[in-house]
């Protein structure tokens, strides 16, 4: 039977006796037990080994014998509403825990609709195994009802794709698709089951192969040696940090390198809280689609240290505008890119690294030029403390949002023009408080990642900021949401249209046009799924609003009409900074 918690579902033609668990749902087993070990009990078995809580998915006929065999394991089945969200809640398990989430479909339909978030999983360095069911291998030779070849689709989006053709592989299988998705740099994995396959006897002594993890090596000296000496003799140098300081946990090592060789900051979007923002050294966020104080920094510096820099996150032909040398402090070597050949690659684990260098190098100028500018961020972002303009100015907007959310809880941002002024305006003090797409980009991905943060960290506030455009993109798992339990915040930055692209236009064009829409009205749509609703109409509510919506024990929809004028301004603003700083 389902456990813990019942919820009512009101008059809505739901059974209102149906009982709901924060964590799983289960109805009563009917059948007979199996009496016979199958290939889906050794799956579920493989995936308690490598630690799984959780699977986010939709059952369909043919992973049925998967649903069986989950039904007595400690692994939580999530039902949600599209797969899409599923692959999203994965994804950002797989970006928080640095363990694989896991997303489930059945085949064709299903399947495909895992593919958005599966890519995004892939492309922004979060550990996803992907798990589809198929038609029997009798019917892959033939036309057939729903069948598509799930692995030549998913080969170009994951590390590593794989279809089950006999049971005694499935240990092998799973541990490769583990191994594949967590090792740096992670991504998504896919593993292909046939429905008869998953049927199929397996023998007593096949076991699960056990999970390892191997920590990178570590660095040659002779690399650490050489970039000591040139961060000790450069100029102007300046540290571009990226999202692999996140996952190899080297943030204190990295402030701590920071400070003692005062060298200033940058951090990419999916790098945020990478140094506390508030340090004197931190130059908080680039990667903007307008040139910004940030990239004036990167052309003024004379050595540039990329240390977990990704180049999808942030292409070096938008900062490396000048001569300057560039040292690569990374677990992998450089990608290859015209715009970025490193004089000196550290690889191996970043926190020795880093910790190594700093053993051997010495500065003791403080970068002055830099910190000139850092005081001019200050003031400009300090100025919209006050300003009660409405609509709400997204700069005010998320400077409430940072007033009510502590250090260690967690900002979900969908992506958008909500993303750009995130990225500008929303600083974070820890690794990991705010998650962004900037690897993929992949609108509507708030809403099912708050579900899984929640989850992740049941007892930290969650903030999901979304455009009005990203958050109908997956509307449907704010059911799921409130089936689960999880009482986190959606901030609706409301303009009806496409805010991004129409900014764009209005930058390359002069005009916009075919980004228009209207909206529900939300309030009443957070109500229709039995959470709670509220609508700013004027600015001064915002903030009383937000901490009234994280004292609720149900989820919370906040309407807030922004004013999407200030991207214009901002890009003319930015115009103007470029020739005097």
């Amino acid at each position: 039977m389902i456990e813990k918690q019942a919820i009512p579902y009101y008059n809505t033609g739901c059974n209102t006796n149906f009982n709901l668990s924060i964590y799983r749902q289960r109805s009563v087993h009917t059948m007979e037990q199996k009496k016979t070990r199958n290939t889906a009990d050794f799956l579920v078995e493989c995936l308690e080994e490598e630690g799984v809580h959780y699977i986010f998915g939709i059952p369909g006929e043919e992973n049925l014998a998967v649903m069986d065999a989950l039904e007595h394991s400690k692994i939580e089945f999530i039902t949600v509403r599209h797969e899409q969200g599923a692959a999203f809640m994965a994804d950002v398990y797989g970006r928080l825990t640095g363990k694989a989430g896991v997303c489930m479909a059945t085949l064709g339909p299903g399947a495909t609709n895992l593919i958005t978030g599966v890519a995004d999983a892939d492309c922004d360095g979060a550990p996803l195994v992907a798990i589809s069911g198929q038609v029997g291998t009798d019917k892959m030779h033939i036309t057939a009802h729903q069948y598509l070849d799930l692995r030549a689709m998913f080969e170009p989006i994951t590390r590593r794709a794989y279809t089950v053709v006999r049971p005694d592989t499935m240990a092998e299988i799973t541990r490769l698709a583990f191994k594949y998705a967590e090792r740096e740099k992670p991504g998504a994995t896919f593993i292909d089951l046939p429905v008869n396959i998953s049927k199929m006897p397996v023998a007593d002594d096949e076991k699960p192969l056990q999970h390892k993890s191997i920590l990178p090596e570590t660095a040659l000296e002779s690399q650490i040696e050489a970039a000591a000496s040139m961060i000790s003799y450069a100029k102007n140098p300046v540290i571009l940090a990226g999202s692999g300081v996140i996952r190899s946990k080297a943030a204190k090592q990295l402030t701590t390198f920071a400070e003692k060789l005062k060298l200033p900051v940058i951090n990419t979007m999916m790098a945020k809280g990478a140094i506390p923002f508030d340090n004197k050294y931190s130059m908080w966020t680039v990667g903007i689609p307008m040139d910004d104080y940030q990239t004036k920094m990167l052309e003024k510096a004379s050595l540039v240290i990329a240390v977990g820099y990704d180049i999808i996150e942030y292409a070096p032909a938008k900062w490396h505008l000048t001569n300057a040398d560039i040292i690569h402090i990374d677990t992998m070597p450089a990608d290859i890119n015209k715009n970025y050949q490193p004089e000196v690659e550290v690889v191996g684990n970043i926190p020795n690294s880093l910790e190594r260098i700093m053993a051997k190098a010495a500065r003791l100028a403080e970068p002055k030029q830099f910190l000139d500018i850092r005081q001019k961020m200050v003031d400009e972002h300090e100025s919209y403390a006050h300003d009660m303009a409405f609509p709400v100015k997204p700069q005010k907007a998320l400077i409430d949002c940072r007033r009510v959310m502590g250090k260690d809880d967690i900002v979900i941002s969908d992506v958008g023009a909500n993303k750009v002024w995130i990225a500008r305006h929303y600083n974070c003090y820890e690794p990991n408080t705010c998650l962004i797409s900037n690897g993929f980009a992949t609108m509507g991905i708030a809403v099912p990642g708050a579900i899984s943060a929640k989850l992740v960290h049941p007892d930290k506030k969650v903030l999901a900021i979304t455009g009005d455009a990203g958050f109908l993109m997956n509307v449907q798992e704010f059911e799921t949401a409130y089936r689960l339990g999880t009482n986190f915040v959606i901030l609706i930055f409301s303009d009806c249209s496409y805010g991004l692209i129409k900014w764009k236009q209005d930058m390359q064009y002069g005009h916009h046009q075919y980004v228009d829409f209207t909206n529900p009205d939300f309030v009443k749509l957070a109500e229709s799924f039995h959470a709670i609703g509220y609508r700013i109409t004027k600015t001064e509510d915002l903030l009383p609003t937000l901490k009234k919506a994280f004292q609720q024990n149900k989820p919370v929809i906040i309407d807030c009409p922004i004013d999407y004028d200030e991207n214009m301004k901002l890009t003319e603003h930015l115009e103007e900074l470029m020739k005097t700083l």
